[in-house]
């Protein structure tokens, strides 16, 4: 998961912008979310189960924090 700021944030005009650009634009963000759709479920699947283990190594098992398990950007 990534922190948003705020200020880096760039408003566009979609009426002001030339047609395959807009498009580019709209495809780009379509990808996107899509990923980030992605990324939610799979997230929330990982919630969802009761042991989790990677290359035979369990990092999660019930209610106990996850172990050799880290989330990097």
């Amino acid at each position: 998961m990534t922190i948003r700021n705020k200020a880096k944030t760039k408003k566009v005009d979609l009426l002001e912008m030339k047609s395959p650009e807009r498009m580019q634009l709209i495809k780009e963000l379509r990808e996107k979310l899509q990923l980030k759709i992605a990324e939610a479920k799979l997230w929330q699947s990982l919630l969802e189960v009761e042991n989790l283990t990677i290359n035979g190594n369990t990092v999660y098992r019930g209610y106990e924090p996850p172990t050799g398990f880290y989330l990097s950007n």
